[in-house]
């Protein structure tokens, strides 16, 4: 098992590594040229800038078993066709009975984003302490099921 993390812009990758390497786990983190990562637990895979290029990257390295953190919907779907656990960095785990429903809300923001209308969607809010621990015990709880696999 290992843990792949689309790393870009993600607030969780400190959590995910106390995690990892009190499990023994390797985890990979994915940036694209853009950003600069460091770390002393974790791979580091810097990825060619271009749309969509880090996340098929990290899907073409997931294998089943492995463990996804990814607030991109689309990425979290091709990892759970490929049989790997996906977790957003809220804690919510992806799964085959919520991916779908998941995939049509985003296809729906994008389209009302689009149009042209004044319907603004506002983002999520800024990130706690609490949205850190949420995550911290729902990434271990996954970890602990993945192992059992």
């Amino acid at each position: 098992m290992k843990i792949y993390v689309d790393a870009d812009a993600c607030p969780v990758v400190r959590i995910v590594e106390k995690a990892a390497a009190e499990n023994k786990i390797e985890v990979c983190l994915l940036c694209d040229t853009n950003h600069v990562l460091r770390s002393d637990y974790s791979e580091i895979k810097i990825i060619g800038a271009g749309a969509d290029a880090v996340d098929f990257a990290l899907v073409n390295f997931c294998k089943p078993g492995d463990i996804v953190v990814t607030q991109d919907y689309g990425v979290a779907a091709m990892a759970l066709g490929k049989r790997a656990y996906a977790i957003h960095q809220s804690g919510r785990w992806y799964t085959n009975d919520n991916i779908d429903q998941l995939l049509m809300e985003r296809h729906m923001a994008k389209a009302a984003r689009r149009a042209k209308s004044k319907n603004h969607l506002s983002g999520p809010g800024k990130r706690t302490s609490q949205d850190d621990k949420h995550f911290e015990e729902s990434f271990r709880r996954l970890i602990s099921y993945a192992v059992k696999g």
